[in-house]
């Protein structure tokens, strides 16, 4: 088997041992960048959306998480009742509410669908 490698080269080839220093700032460099990127902004629209839900008011007019735009009519502790057209009502989750629109914003949409 000597025929392919010499013994000389084999035994110069040995692995040096690795530096465990660099594995840990290796480990916590990337926690620190999942935690930056994708941990944090995360929990930060998360909060957001919490404050907007509990904000929620009547006459406030919103999104819903399925694109179902509307005006608060009734706000509960858990749900809210939205008017979509004069008479129909839905009640949805307040945690279902996507955003919050400027006033006017139905009547914009109203003059459009006209």
């Amino acid at each position: 088997m000597d025929f392919l490698i010499s013994a000389a080269q084999a035994q110069q080839q040995q692995p040096e041992e690795p530096n465990v220093w660099f594995s840990i700032i290796l480990l916590v460099g990337m926690i620190a960048l999942f935690y930056f990127l994708l941990i944090r902004p995360q929990t930060k629209r998360a909060k957001e959306h919490r404050q907007m839900v509990e904000e929620l008011s009547k006459g406030d007019e919103v999104v819903t998480n399925g694109g179902t735009l509307g005006r608060i009519t009734e706000v509960g502790d858990t749900f809210a009742t939205i008017e979509v057209a004069n008479g129909v009502q839905l009640q949805i989750q307040k945690n279902a509410v996507a955003s919050v629109m400027p006033k006017g914003t139905l009547k914009e949409q109203d003059k459009k669908g006209k």
